[in-house]
């Protein structure tokens, strides 16, 4: 295998190279943050209501924002959004951290600051996620993609285990403060990110409506793209809310609390080794691939739900760790590859605002559920609709048919230039125009 196609060559361009150190040192500092600002809120009142407040505001202007997000994403130079996003959530974070450090905190002043958290964080990710493509060549996406979630995973597990060190050493403020600095590293590391842009001049007045509709006929226009994003819809409503919420009910009742940190510790090393995998793999129905691998999910909640036992859990999230890398890393080429690249951010947008409101109205669903039709029969529910989910999506010829193949094309020729998807006409698929790509 030569040097171009190798699972690490994305690293030989330093636009990528500068993108994945910031995307990690985000990811790093936001799994510090929950540990540490749960504590600080937690010492302050002792109020769980309070901290409810406190991460929902901040849930539910990510959410308002979302779409807007991705229109700016796709108008400006998506490394410029990044820098001004991460110079915001430094100052929001430092602000939260000083104000726990003096002692001065206040319920809603951190709402405030938690809320301008959740805005910021809705204009970085579409940017983040579109940026990939125009970072490394067309034929390296896949190895990008999976060395993105690579670092992402790590930084998760490292943030979460200095998260506690810190809240434990020497106090969630300090933990706050960690935070902050993160996303000032991250946005040094987007500066360096020297990129092309992909977004035409506008030669008339800019309208975020029409740029909204614009990204959503995208959206639309390829089977492939709504049928999955609307199957992970049902997916995250039921199984991130069967783990999240009735996997620690589960574990107080029979394999104990110190044993179900184990199996979600199983869960993220999974991830990791996933990720190892997906570089590796070289197939050509890539999405297929992915969709398939998320009939996985339904073993764990078989497990919880007929053998909780240790030795079953823990087998069973791992293996659901690696198939979910295996939809991620598919799923993030697929939509870089098939997308237009000046409507990519937009497209990630709405994919990203399916998932958002899938897991709270998830998590809020399911203890009235469970509270009258028992954990177990829950547990089973859960698993017959991601199977449901799972088999609605490969019904979809388009996800079945999506080749990850690419035409010869002239901007290959220059790793620096813009890397611009396929145009809708050459992904393989059923007729009518632009179901599938």
């Amino acid at each position: 295998m030569g040097t171009r196609d190798g699972a690490l060559a994305p690293l030989r361009h330093r636009p990528f190279r500068y993108l994945a150190i910031g995307r990690s040192a985000t990811m790093l500092g936001n799994a510090v943050a929950p540990v540490a600002l749960a504590f600080a809120v937690l010492d302050l009142t002792g109020s769980v209501r309070d901290l409810g407040l406190v991460v929902g505001a901040r849930s539910l202007t990510h959410v308002v924002f979302l779409l807007f997000g991705g229109v700016l994403a796709d108008r400006l130079p998506r490394q410029t959004v990044m820098v001004v996003s991460c110079a915001l959530a430094a100052l929001t974070q430092g602000a939260v951290a000083a104000l726990v450090l003096t002692g001065t905190a206040t319920i809603p002043a951190l709402v405030a600051l938690a809320a301008v958290n959740g805005v910021v964080a809705a204009f970085a990710w579409p940017a983040a996620a579109a940026l990939v493509p125009q970072t490394v060549p067309a034929e390296l996406l896949q190895s990008a993609n999976a060395l993105n979630r690579l670092g992402t995973n790590a930084a998760m597990i490292g943030g979460a285990s200095l998260g506690g060190v810190l809240v434990a050493g020497v106090g969630p403020g300090w933990g706050l403060l960690v935070d902050a600095a993160t996303f000032a590293l991250a946005g040094l590391a987007f500066s360096r990110v020297r990129v092309q842009a992909v977004a035409a001049p506008r030669t008339e007045r800019a309208n975020p409506v029409r740029e909204l509709r614009e990204g959503w006929t995208e959206f639309v226009a390829r089977s492939w793209v709504w049928v999955v994003v609307l199957g992970f819809l049902l997916i995250n409503f039921a199984y991130a809310s069967s783990v999240n919420v009735l996997g620690p009910a589960v574990a107080d009742e029979t394999i104990g609390r110190p044993a179900w940190g184990v199996v979600l510790a199983a869960q993220t090393a999974g991830m990791v080794a996933g990720a190892l995998v997906a570089l590796r793999i070289r197939v050509r129905r890539l999405l297929r691939l992915g969709v398939l691998c998320m009939f996985a999910d339904v073993l764990l909640l078989l497990g919880l739900a007929w053998t909780p036992s240790v030795a079953v859990l823990i087998a069973a999230a791992f293996v659901a760790g690696v198939a979910v890398e295996q939809f991620s890393v598919a799923w993030e080429t697929s939509m870089q590859r098939n997308i237009p690249a000046d409507k990519l951010a937009r497209v990630y947008s709405y994919d990203a605002l399916g998932s958002f409101l899938a897991i709270p109205l998830g998590q809020m669903t399911i203890g009235p559920v469970a509270e009258t039709i028992g954990n177990e029969s829950t547990l089973l529910v859960a698993a017959g609709v991601v199977f449901v989910a799972v088999l609605g999506m490969l019904a979809d010829p388009g996800v079945r048919r999506l080749s990850t193949e690419l035409p010869a094309r002239a901007e290959d020729a220059d790793p620096t230039g813009p890397v611009l998807p396929a145009a809708p006409s050459t992904a393989p698929g059923p007729a009518p125009a632009g179901k599938v790509g």
